[in-house]
């Protein structure tokens, strides 16, 4: 999954906007700008460049919104108190409220359709929950919402901080691409697995070294008991929810989809998919793309 010009991030949105900046969040638009929104977010450790080739190709019909969280990919975490701030917030409370922002800032005029990975289902339930946001879909792909959280290195992680931040590049190289592998199912392409790992190993103004030790540690306390007990007020609201998952996810079983379906009730449906791990994007690249499609397809007939 190569990068292409049309899913660089270039435009640059700072949070907060009327104070000092602490963060720098990259993004873009591709397709018709008068067209039905329609928002990629992606988890951790990953960037935007996972979803890019579903952006090209849906942003023949829609208005596609790509963006790089804060501290991940090319977006920056500004000052010191950003990082700590990041580096503590397990909630994702943080990153919902500049994800809210982001959103406030780009002045969509109708509600977009929401397309979640990993974390992001938090996160973007948090938006809606907590922030006021209006989806007219919400795509939930193999996300972490219902806990208990956290794989074993990520508590590793946090509680060495000191020691993997003084890992030779070299061999941090091989654990980051050791960490990226266990996601998928099948075996990635090299071109593939570089790319996800790039932000992390590279010496180009990405997160690097550091970051990816961030983004774990903050995993390594990621809580979603807070507001669990009110995704019941989603799914009442009548929005539209679809729950995909891989039925070989290591990282986030998929008997999680059925409890999370429960707990949003509502108008919730929950997709298998077969021979894809957490990297479904890679893993059953059609079958997601079909699943997405016939969904918003749906969606989109009855409003």
């Amino acid at each position: 999954m190569a990068s292409h010009p049309a899913t660089s991030l270039l435009q640059t949105f700072t949070y907060p906007s009327n104070d000092v900046p602490q963060y720098q969040i990259k993004w873009t638009r591709l397709g018709p700008q008068d067209a039905q929104p329609l928002i990629f977010v992606h988890g951790t450790p990953w960037s935007s460049r996972l979803w890019a080739s579903y952006a090209i190709a849906l942003s023949k019909k829609y208005c596609v919104y790509l963006f790089d969280n804060p501290g991940y990919g090319l977006s920056k975490l500004l000052t010191p108190t950003a990082t700590a701030e990041f580096a503590s917030n397990g909630p994702l409370t943080k990153q919902a409220e500049i994800t809210a922002a982001l959103f406030r800032h780009w002045g969509l005029s109708r509600a977009p359709h929401v397309v979640a990975h990993d974390n992001a289902g938090l996160v973007t339930l948090r938006t809606i929950l907590q922030h006021g946001c209006i989806y007219k879909s919400l795509t939930l792909i193999d996300v972490v919402a219902v806990g208990t959280w956290g794989l074993p290195f990520f508590k590793l992680v946090a509680e060495n901080e000191d020691v993997f931040n003084a890992i030779p590049p070299q061999m941090f190289d091989g654990i980051v691409r050791s960490y990226i592998r266990d996601a998928a199912h099948i075996t990635l392409r090299k071109e593939d697995e570089d790319m996800l790992a790039e932000p992390w190993v590279s010496g180009d103004g990405r997160p690097g070294q550091e970051g990816l030790v961030h983004v774990l540690k903050q995993a390594s306390t990621r809580v979603s008991d807070d507001v669990e007990g009110q995704y019941h007020n989603v799914g009442e609201s009548g929005l539209r929810i679809k729950i995909i998952w891989g039925k070989e996810d290591k990282w986030v079983p998929c008997e999680r989809a059925e409890k999370l379906k429960n707990l949003i009730g509502g108008r919730s449906e929950v997709v298998l998919v077969e021979e894809a791990g957490h990297l479904i994007q890679l893993d059953q690249p059609e079958r997601l793309m079909a699943e997405i499609v016939m969904f918003l397809a749906e969606v989109d007939a009855v409003s």
